[in-house]
């Protein structure tokens, strides 16, 4: 009874957001561990939610953070691949997602999604990456573009002068477009 309810609260602001003309919304679950169920658990609940943007014909972005701590990230990478990879499998024909993704220690490791027919596109999020670091992690991902936050405003301060803050701001934006051009 308290799903249904949650499932009609959600199908309502999906008819608000897609009367305002929205393009999509996203979906975030935080991975602290390569734990197989676990990260399957979670990429199955936010596919389940994609399916109700898709109906409500917004575009979904999927985010399972995995976090740039966690003891055992390459694993965790792996196991989130696969499961995602099952979860695109059991989408319709014409149903897309996003899918917004820790940048990964192994270079290219999300290529497949980067062509694959459900996937509109891959954004990599900077996970708490200086922007340094995140930029050329990004730089050996081909087809995957900056979504970044944490890196994009490193270094702004409101302290700062007007033209101090757009010459650092154009730079980090000039930076960003750059790691995504590959």
């Amino acid at each position: 009874m308290e799903r249904e309810a949650g499932r009609a609260v959600f199908a309502a602001l999906l008819d608000k957001a897609k009367a305002k003309r929205v393009f999509g919304t996203k979906m975030r679950s935080f991975v602290k561990q390569a734990n197989g169920a676990g990260i399957k658990d979670i990429v199955t609940q936010q596919f389940e939610a994609a399916r109700q943007i898709i109906a409500a014909g917004l575009v979904p972005i999927v985010e399972p953070e995995v976090d740039i701590h966690c003891p055992d990230k390459a694993k965790a990478e792996e196991l989130l691949k696969a499961a995602i990879f099952e979860e695109l499998h059991e989408l319709r024909e014409g149903q897309l997602v996003m899918l917004k993704l820790t940048l990964p220690d192994k270079d290219n490791l999300y290529a497949e999604f980067v062509s694959h027919p459900k996937v509109v596109r891959v954004v990599a999020l900077s996970g708490g990456y200086t922007r340094d670091e995140a930029n050329e992690r990004l730089g050996r991902n081909h087809g995957v573009v900056a979504s970044f936050s944490r890196a994009l405003v490193e270094g702004l301060s409101s302290q700062q002068s007007d033209a101090a803050f757009n010459a650092m701001l154009d730079a980090s934006i000039r930076s960003i477009f750059e790691a995504s051009n590959t």
